[in-house]
């Protein structure tokens, strides 16, 4: 599991264009290129014209244009096709400066989103940076196969080898619907939900070892996949040999794992041969359903069992 960011140079002009009064003028199809890093390098991501950090938004302001005038008309193709090397996410032209012609063209031949705003570059830059901390700072993403099984979004996880894949192939065989296979994107979208997706690429996807990629949506038509979900329940699974030294065999108290810093209720099932581990993940949703509800089995179990210790 590792964080990561989601943050497309669309959504940061969709999201800060009114404040930042952005327009956009040349690289149109560079709207899906992504901002990597994570909240603690925000400060990376965006910042002057500067060659040592190529791949971050670059920002021109007075200085760097005035710099860029001086320079011989060699040295300026030059230095510009070192920052477009560095494959900037997008270039932004600050306090309404004109753009230079021959950054306007090589943004639109690179696909390269340039932005330009009357404001000053170092406010650009500040405000960006705290917008970038704050967005990357709910993002993440996770390893596992992410299903919706009976309209819950249920992320299954697991030592590698275990059959994740496969189970996943039987969920979908059994009218369930598949979101993503092995990388899936999670946003906290709100304080209390967080929603899954498939990593563009990865969409309609499944790899199942001995059969390799399946295309799912062709293979078992619209309705076996979904493009998002909530996450509402984490299905681990787990050796178990592995359960024997780490797990207790009924869990007192449900377990929950954070993710993005909510707690999300986790079940953690024994993979051993001859367990219709689908089945027993079905009843683990309808379980996790009843509990949304108010309807707690094992906690009314426990009080079932205390009843009859006390009537003996």
């Amino acid at each position: 599991m590792h964080s990561s960011t989601l943050l497309t140079i669309q959504q940061l002009y969709d999201d800060n264009r009114e404040s930042l009064q952005l327009g956009w003028f040349a690289g149109f199809p560079g709207g899906e290129r992504r901002i990597t890093g994570d909240a603690t390098s925000a400060a990376d991501q965006v910042g002057h014209v500067n060659l040592i950090h190529p791949g971050r938004i670059q920002v021109f302001g007075h200085q760097e244009t005035e710099y860029y005038r001086r320079l011989s008309a060699a040295a300026r193709v030059h230095q510009t096709e070192e920052l477009v090397a560095g494959e900037p996410p997008a270039f932004i032209i600050a306090q309404g400066l004109e753009t230079p012609a021959y950054i306007l063209a090589i943004c639109d031949e690179k696909n390269i989103p340039l932005f330009s705003t009357p404001l000053p570059a170092a406010q650009v830059i500040d405000y960006l940076r705290v917008y970038l901390s704050k967005k990357l700072a709910q993002r993440m993403t996770m390893h596992g196969v992410f299903m919706d099984v009976l309209g819950v979004g249920v992320l299954i996880t697991g030592e590698s080898g275990l059959g994740k894949s496969e189970l996943g192939l039987e969920l979908i065989s059994r009218d369930h619907g598949l979101v993503a296979d092995d990388a899936v994107e999670f946003a906290r979208i709100a304080p209390n939900m967080i929603e899954g997706r498939c990593p563009p690429l990865l969409q309609n996807l499944l790899e199942v070892r001995g059969l390799g990629l399946l295309d799912i949506k062709t293979i078992f038509g619209e309705t076996a996949v979904r493009r998002k979900m909530r996450l509402k329940l984490i299905v681990h699974l787990v050796r178990r040999s592995t359960l024997e030294e780490n797990y207790e065999r009924l869990p007192l108290h449900s377990q929950t794992q954070d993710v993005l810093g909510l707690p999300i209720r986790k079940v953690v099932i024994p993979v051993e041969a001859g367990r219709n581990l689908a089945v027993l993940l079905e009843a683990a949703v309808r379980n996790t359903i009843l509990q949304l509800r108010g309807i707690d089995t094992l906690k009314e179990f426990m009080e079932r069992q205390q009843k009859a210790m006390d009537a003996d």
